[in-house]
């Protein structure tokens, strides 16, 4: 009993360890493009809760099951937290099982744009907002049709704009 609460323990320390290691190691990562909506560092802290500073601007990752909107059903339309720009419809979020919220598609192509991350020891394709370069999560090759994509996103990255549930 006592190797399992103690295996228990120590994989749960790697486990912290590696968040944190991830919030670290990504914050030092730099957009390689220009933004039509840019702001000084002192400009974003102002206007975003220290949280979505931390994943918008610092290219954070917020826990998973422990977010706003991985298990919300209301309808509408998910727009960037930092600068408004419609990213997402509720029409095409999916359960995807990870604990954040999941998308199959953008508005539009160009509402999103996307950057190697090479973090972490691994290569993955980071989303970003198309306007303001704000870290929204990444997008894996593994979600439904009609795309076959998942856009896993960070609700602290995110604002819904609620409308009525279509018919």
């Amino acid at each position: 009993m006592k190797t399992i609460l103690a295996f228990t323990a120590l994989l749960l320390v790697g486990l912290l360890a590696a968040c944190a290691v991830q919030s670290g190691a990504s914050a030092g990562r730099e957009s390689r493009r220009t933004y039509p909506v840019t702001k000084t560092d002192a400009e974003w802290k102002a206007t975003l809760t220290p949280e979505q500073y931390r994943v918008l601007r610092q290219k954070g990752t917020e826990p998973p099951f422990a977010n706003a909107f991985w298990n919300d059903h209301r309808h509408g339309v998910y727009v960037c937290a930092a600068c408004r720009q419609e990213l997402f419809s509720s029409e095409t979020k999916f359960d995807s099982g990870t604990g954040w919220p999941s998308f199959f598609q953008p508005v539009r192509p160009e509402a999103v744009a996307t950057e190697e991350d090479a973090t972490l020891g691994m290569t993955r394709t980071e989303v970003v907002c198309g306007r303001c370069g704000g870290h929204l999560g990444h997008v894996f090759e593994d979600g439904p049709a009609p795309t076959g994509l998942r856009y896993c996103m960070n609700s602290a990255a995110l604002n819904l704009v609620e409308s009525p549930e279509k018919k």
